[in-house]
């Protein structure tokens, strides 16, 4: 029952949204049209303001990637996470997740494929890549669009979410999945 609700929930939502928002603005005498094109120019000046940013994470992404510190550290930290439930292998994705969309998705690709679509390091895999934000981007862009130099208790919070993230990743996969 609540799968066929949910079902065609989703299959009615983007329709809905498409058609209602515009209908909802005529009836309410807004010119959509034109609130469109003024919406669409402040977001192309909200991303002529955080290119730099985003140049310093990718920048600051494809050092770390290219100088070989995560093998480093995965290697340091290997007899430490045999210990845990969370999987040695998984590290270089949960690490790169918070720098990186297209590398981890890269990354959970050749987990999927090194070890098969149904094994359960692919599961927590896709699960920890699902369930997890690449936060430096996210934070780069949003506070770049803003103004904000001082983050604050934002990059630490952003970073125990993603660790929660990680952990309950793996946590449910075995639960549900062995």
């Amino acid at each position: 029952m609540i799968r066929q609700i949910l079902q065609g929930v989703s299959l009615w939502a983007i329709p809905v949204l498409l058609v209602g928002i515009p209908l909802i603005g005529l009836i309410r005498g807004v010119k959509v049209y034109d609130v469109f094109i003024e919406g669409a120019k402040e977001g192309f000046q909200v991303a002529i303001r955080i290119i730099p940013f985003l140049v310093g994470i990718l920048v600051a992404i494809g050092m770390f990637r290219a100088s070989g510190a995560m093998d480093l550290l995965t290697n340091a930290l290997r007899p430490l996470m045999s210990r845990t439930i969370f999987p040695p292998e998984l590290f270089p994705l949960a690490v790169l997740r918070t720098l990186s969309g297209s590398g981890s998705l890269a990354l959970t690709t050749d987990i999927i494929k090194r070890y098969g679509a149904d094994s359960m390091l692919s599961r927590m895999a896709a699960t920890l890549y699902g369930s997890s934000e690449t936060l430096f981007y996210v934070l780069a862009v949003y506070f770049g669009a803003i103004g904000v130099k001082k983050t604050r208790h934002a990059i630490p919070s952003a970073l125990v979410g993603d660790l929660v993230a990680a952990i309950a990743a793996a946590a449910v996969c075995l639960w549900m999945f062995r």
